[in-house]
């Protein structure tokens, strides 16, 4: 038995999804999940996770699947466990909260983000400069000016498009930027919008870590009197 995960275009109507499904099940494929990963101008990117006798009905697949009208395989990947979007971002979501300082945190976001995306890398970035990374990052220069070019495009930092193999989220009160690499994977709308939300937490646990380092107000005073 292996897993595949089967990233699939077809046209966004009623009865495409059903007959793709059809079209799987007709060889014996047993689909465990689905991950709409973008909607818009008819079209709609799934992503089946399906489980197969074995390889050697791959290619099948793939020729059953593009008997429906409309369909066009993107990709196909044989994994070794299957991700739960939904799952994996209230994980990541609770080890950032876990976060026992800054540095921690930091270090938390780049590698549990570089594991929910399936992604090659994942770093982040403050005024150019790189603050954690995980994976087999580009070099500091050229992580500068990715930041630098996806930082200003509005649509990229609001996640509705962007380079393929490249996402970025703002961590605006800390004035950083998390880069996720990914090649041959494209990178769809709503793991965009996944990262940018996770991004968001993490900023905000960030500021929360910053406030506990502080002393309190008349703390000082009391310890040196």
């Amino acid at each position: 038995m292996i897993h595949v995960l089967i990233r699939v275009w077809l046209p966004d109507r009623p009865g495409a999804l059903g007959a793709v499904a059809s079209r799987i099940g007709a060889i014996r494929g047993d689909i465990v999940g689905l991950d709409v990963l973008e909607r818009g101008d008819g079209v709609a990117v799934d992503e089946f996770a399906v489980e197969l006798e074995s390889d050697e009905v791959l290619a099948m697949v793939v020729r059953e699947i593009e008997e429906v009208d409309g369909a066009k395989v993107e990709e196909v990947r044989t994994v070794t466990d299957f991700p739960d979007p939904r799952l994996d971002a209230l994980d990541s979501a609770a080890a950032l909260c876990s976060a026992i300082g800054v540095d921690d945190l930091h270090h938390v976001l780049v590698t549990h983000l570089r594991r929910e995306f399936l992604a090659d890398w994942v770093a982040l970035l403050h005024h150019g400069e790189t603050l954690s990374r995980d994976g087999d990052a580009p070099a500091p220069d050229k992580l500068a000016a990715l930041a630098a070019g996806t930082a200003a495009p509005p649509m990229v930092a609001d996640g509705i498009a962007g380079p393929e193999d490249l996402a970025v989220a703002a961590l605006a009160d800390h004035d950083a930027l998390l880069l996720v690499g990914r090649e041959g994977h494209p990178l769809r709308r709503r793991e965009r919008a996944q990262l940018i939300a996770l991004g968001r937490i993490a900023d905000r646990a960030w500021t929360l870590l910053e406030a506990m380092r502080r002393p309190r107000r008349g703390e000082r005073h009391t310890r040196s009197a």
